[in-house]
């Protein structure tokens, strides 16, 4: 084969490398994805095939029969490869990045197959036989090449038979105590924790007014009203109640001064949007239970904190104050307001533990900094049904902890975490690379803490379902 072919087959190797553990292990986290079941799948078959390519054409010259079952692996690597982008469309939005390297990888492939089919139609031409075609550092690469696609295969295999085994919920039974049929007005309803909330609504036959971004990728399934903006809604619209969970994320990078003003301007902006709203309503809602976290009180250390604790000052406590401050006017209209103060939220579908899994799948996972520092969590249903809980449980208002009431450290958090994944927790980050690194980011989100205590949800009859940390990995994992 050509030095042409080669360098055409190397370039593959470096984007598909690229694309798995850029998109498939760190972004996109398929091997924790339930949805995504199928497509491991797909990957998996397809990898193996890649093994067997790669070794083959590496170390071989293959003629006769053997030549034309190459080809028809060739073959049934085309349909594979279409039936996964057929499923990527159906299960999941890929990002720009993701299709721009598969549209790379598509018209790279096609021009190995025009320098590598008449080379194998010629030695199918020939009688049945092997010869050992050793080239050196290219076969000892494509041998590399063939180990790595093999493990890859069974990565996405074992993969595959665990998403099997992972219990989907359904989100019916979520929402069970709101008081009759209700219409319930969500922002950020495709997010992490909104997505869930819609559906526990929607499976209890409440209606429900979504704002989303774009409705043509909102994976919403109805019955579910869609809108882009509050300005759509009349002024005669029933609504009663509003959940508002819009924001930037605030953990998905450094803040930056720019990213600063994106957190904070894209709550603010959207809670005063929602006034305005309730404004100009002929019928108030009942309750706005807007959203805040754990990060109003700053950095305590050790120190319980319940509702009635004071704050430290820091961006997390401007930030969440200038939340809350920003829904309190609706108030003035007769609306119970109520602001969620969310600790850290557990679930594979979304939230900071996504971040985690695959590092601590591998055995790379560990402590960070000391891991003394408290992490105050809820699992993602119970935060759902707390949801609930405010909105019909008419005498909550103000500031109330959306966390579960055993908090632990962050070395107990990552010993659990190892301990539910099978693998050691023993790769401790230093606090001091996390802050030269990350900043006023890793020195909030990463190194400090809250040791908050859910006293209003508790005190008002709400029942966790998972009060300790190993009862929430062993109901998502």
């Amino acid at each position: 084969m050509t030095s042409l072919l080669w360098t055409l087959i190397a370039i593959q190797i470096v984007m598909g490398v690229f694309d798995t553990f850029y998109h498939h292990e760190l972004t996109e986290r398929l091997a924790w994805r339930p949805s995504q079941r199928y497509e491991l799948q797909l990957h998996a078959a397809r990898n193996m095939m890649y093994a067997l390519l790669f070794l083959v054409l590496g170390w071989l010259e293959v003629y006769g029969v053997l030549a034309m079952v190459i080809i028809a692996v060739l073959v049934a690597e085309i349909v594979i490869t279409l039936m996964d982008f057929v499923e990527e469309d159906m299960s999941r939005k890929l990002p720009a990045s993701e299709r721009i390297n598969h549209t790379l990888l598509a018209i790279n492939y096609g021009a190995i197959l025009v320098l590598l089919l008449p080379v194998l139609l010629a030695w199918a031409m020939q009688p049945t036989g092997i010869r050992v075609a050793y080239t050196g550092l290219l076969s000892i690469v494509a041998a590399a090449a063939a180990v790595g696609a093999g493990l890859c295969g069974l990565r996405d295999l074992t993969a595959s038979r665990r998403l099997g085994r992972m219990i989907c919920r359904p989100a019916t039974g979520l929402v069970e105590k709101l008081p009759d049929r209700q219409t319930v007005l969500v922002t950020g309803a495709t997010g992490f924790i909104g997505s869930r909330l819609v559906a526990g609504l929607t499976g209890a036959g409440h209606q429900v007014i979504a704002l989303v971004r774009n409705p043509a990728k909102a994976e919403l399934a109805p019955p579910i009203t869609l809108i882009t903006s509050l300005d759509q809604i009349p002024a005669d619209t029933r609504i009663d109640s509003i959940v508002n969970l819009a924001g930037e994320p605030i953990g998905n990078g450094l803040w930056t001064d720019a990213k600063r003003r994106r957190i904070l301007d894209s709550r603010i902006q959207m809670t005063t949007g929602i006034i305005r709203l309730i404004a100009r309503l002929d019928h108030k809602p009942a309750v706005l239970v807007s959203g805040s976290a754990i990060g109003w009180y700053g950095l305590w250390q050790d120190q319980v904190l319940t509702e009635s604790a004071k704050s430290h000052a820091c961006f997390s406590h401007e930030l969440c104050d200038a939340w809350e401050n920003a829904a309190r006017p609706a108030a003035e209209f007769g609306v119970r307001v109520v602001n969620l103060r969310i600790g850290l939220v557990i679930g594979t579908d979304g939230g900071f533990i996504t971040r985690m899994l695959t590092p601590f799948e591998f055995g790379l996972g560990g402590p960070l900094g000391s891991g003394k520092q408290w992490m105050s969590w809820i699992e993602r249903d119970d935060l759902v049904r707390l949801i609930a809980h405010v909105i019909a449980k008419s005498d909550i208002s103000g500031p109330i902890n959306a966390t579960a009431p055993i908090p632990v450290t962050n070395l107990k958090f990552t010993e659990e975490l190892g301990r539910r994944l099978h693998r050691p927790a023993v790769f401790r980050i230093p606090a001091a690379l996390l802050r030269r690194v990350g900043g006023d980011f890793a020195n909030e989100l990463l190194l400090g803490g809250q040791r908050v205590l859910p006293n209003k949800a508790l005190s008002n009859g709400f029942v966790f379902r998972h009060e300790t940390l190993r009862s929430a990995f062993d109901a998502i994992l």
